[in-house]
């Protein structure tokens, strides 16, 4: 006879339990696969608090108050811009009281619920710390200035004038600025010196400058200032101060809330410098000239723990590292014009000393991947905040031709940007790409289906698209065989029957006695018909030829597709060619090891300067087999063209 069966209770977890329990195992997945770091399955006297680090915002006072409850904690290790921490107990006991305790507990950080995950780990080494120093010629002088004389400085600056000629006032992007002496002028990063505005420095800086001149940090006063404010949130791209602009020495005062400030050489060493309330940087020779320095927008900073009011280098030491939050932060920038060409000891990033040179066309594939790397994906990922905010307005006919597509369609975006035109067609399905990641990221926010890939090489399914759209992409690729692959690439999506709308930046920025938007956009319009290139002349023939097979019929796909062989290969291979401001210049896009010379507000102002060059064809070159061309027109500087896929290959 078999023996009963005991009955066995059953532990019956809540609804919240299994959700928490979901949640600690996925945390600990993640933190195996990033890290390769392990949890223990028995409890032991490291805890990890998943959720709980300096990467979403969680502070080392408020973990430590939450983790005390548990007991003594010997060390806090927090990882920079990590979303987790290490915490060693004293006794096992504690760590367990602490693992109870916090598992599963909501923090309040800065106005969000932070949920924590504890696990057990075994002891976690916070490795060495390397120890790093100022860049040459730096420093920084913590309280040069009382409360009193910092109230004044601000009380002198009137942020309520605009379009004063006085003080050159200008709403940029990510600050707002005020020019005293000299404008500052973002559009070719450099001073007009026989421009000086009326009233000169602000009175109340005698002081600070003349402490200055007796301290022997300056040999000379400066006649130049630049007011910079930030809110919190916002920065300033890494940047050199023009050499040709500014004499060697630069004093910059901090007021207000304290920042954290990135200086980069050129071989990539980073430095990360604290910058207090009231502090003086200084910097000459080789951290003037040499080193970038910019302030990342974010609303946190990480700062030593142990230092955290100090002036002085950030040297990642996860045993001592807490996040300060940011406040409005005015820099008093103090410069002197420079009035003779720079002959500083480092030619190679001088524009004083180094000739300008263009970028060479490229010869082989390697060269042209790098050429559209530096010139173009690099741009894109440094402005890509900047390039969303100007890109939300469709362009009409694009509209059009997407609101012409049946609802059951399926539609793909090549080249996506911040998805623009994602979301005009509620009734189609649409997907994006785009080579920037950054600008697939504001896809994602916006809620619209966007993949990273590059135009050449999209990992979607052949003959699944009832149509496509390449909006202002294909003029980014720098060789004719490049180009046409990517038409190629569209073309393979289509299914047939399916249609390919395509935008390519044209040379003829004028046209029909009628500008572009880009010229119209342009402040200075008169400078810039007065600069049109020659080519636009050369092409006048090509346009009225054009102007006479608009909105055409085609006859015969041969007769209206234009192969790779047909181009005339002098004017489609011409040199690599700044756009900017909607004109064509002969001058190349210059940029300084991935980084805007001068103020990078370059960025923040220019319309085209990251395109690599424009075809010289009015008509974009396809695969002449497959596909035939149904309509071109010329649509606000871009030529355009609409092609269906006749059959298969």
């Amino acid at each position: 006879m078999e023996a009963p069966v005991q009955n066995v209770k059953s532990v019956r977890r809540s609804k919240e339990d299994k959700k928490l329990l979901k949640r600690q195992i996925k945390a600990s997945h993640t933190l195996l696969k990033h890290e390769g770091i392990t949890t223990a399955s028995q409890p032991t006297q490291c805890v990890v608090v998943c959720n709980g680090g300096l990467g979403n915002g969680v502070s080392r006072e408020l973990l430590m108050e939450v983790l005390t409850e548990g007991g003594a904690v010997e060390s806090l290790l927090m990882p920079p811009n990590k979303p987790y921490s290490f915490a060693t107990f004293a006794s096992l006991s504690e760590s367990q009281r602490a693992h109870t305790l916090c598992n599963g507990r909501v923090l309040q950080c800065n106005g969000h619920d932070v949920t924590l995950y504890c696990s057990y780990v075994l002891p976690v080494d916070g490795g060495v710390c390397e120890c790093v120093s100022l860049p040459p010629g730096l420093c920084v002088l913590e309280d040069f200035v009382t409360p009193e004389e910092e109230s004044r400085l601000l009380q002198a600056v009137d942020w309520t004038s605009h379009g004063d000629d006085v003080t050159a006032q200008r709403e940029l992007k990510h600050r707002r600025v005020k020019h005293y002496g000299y404008e500052f002028r973002y559009d070719n990063n450099n001073v007009d010196k026989d421009k000086p505005l009326p009233d000169g420095l602000p009175l109340v800086c005698d002081a600070v400058l003349q402490r200055c001149l007796c301290d022997g940090h300056i040999s000379v006063l400066p006649d130049q200032l630049t007011v910079n404010q930030y809110e919190s949130g916002q920065g300033i791209p890494p940047h050199v101060d023009t050499h040709s602009a500014f004499e060697d020495t630069i004093l910059s005062l901090s007021l207000g809330a304290k920042t954290v400030m990135d200086f980069r050489h050129p071989d990539d060493r980073s430095v990360a410098v604290v910058l207090p309330p009231r502090s003086l940087l200084v910097m000459k020779s080789e951290s003037r000239y040499l080193w970038t320095h910019g302030i990342t927008p974010r609303k946190f900073d990480v700062v030593p723990a142990s230092t955290a009011e100090r002036s002085g280098v950030v040297n990642f030491d996860p045993s001592d590292l807490t996040l300060s939050q940011r406040g409005t932060r005015t820099s008093f920038t103090f410069r002197k014009i420079r009035h003779t060409p720079c002959d500083c000891a480092y030619p190679s990033v001088c524009d004083s000393q180094r000739p300008a040179s263009p970028p060479r066309l490229p010869v082989a594939h390697s060269d042209a991947c790098h050429l559209e790397e530096q010139y173009v994906h690099r741009v894109y990922e440094e402005i890509s905040a900047h390039f969303s905010s100007t890109r939300h307005a469709p362009w009409p006919r694009v509209r059009d031709f997407l609101l012409s597509l049946p609802s059951d369609a399926i539609m793909a975006d090549i080249g996506c940007g911040n998805g623009k035109y994602l979301g005009i067609n509620p009734q189609v399905f649409s997907l994006g790409c785009d080579r920037s990641v950054n600008l697939v990221s504001i896809c994602a926010e916006r809620g619209f289906h966007s993949v990273v890939c590059d135009a050449l090489s999209v990992p979607l399914r052949s003959s699944a698209f009832d149509a496509v759209i390449s909006i202002a992409v294909i003029h980014h690729f720098s060789t004719q065989e490049r180009r046409l692959a990517a038409v190629t690439e569209l073309v393979r999506l289509l299914k047939v029957g399916g249609r390919a709308l395509i935008y390519v930046w044209a040379m003829e920025q004028e046209y029909r006695n009628q500008k572009s938007k880009y010229l119209k956009t342009n402040k200075n319009q008169e400078n810039v018909e007065n600069q049109e290139n020659v080519e636009n002349q050369e092409n006048v023939e090509n346009q009225e030829t054009v102007e006479n097979q608009e909105n055409v019929e085609p006859k015969a796909s041969k007769q209206n597709t234009e192969s790779i062989n047909d181009l005339d290969e002098t004017k489609s291979e011409s040199s690599v060619r700044q756009v900017h401001a909607g004109k064509v210049s002969s001058n190349p896009i210059r940029r300084r090891g991935g980084l805007w010379e001068g103020d990078p507000a370059q960025a923040e102002c220019s319309h085209q300067s990251y395109s690599v060059r424009v075809s010289g064809s009015p008509r974009p070159v396809a695969p002449e087999s497959e596909v035939e061309v149904q309509q071109s027109y010329y649509d606000q500087g871009n030529w355009c063209v609409v092609l269906q896929k006749t059959h298969q290959p």
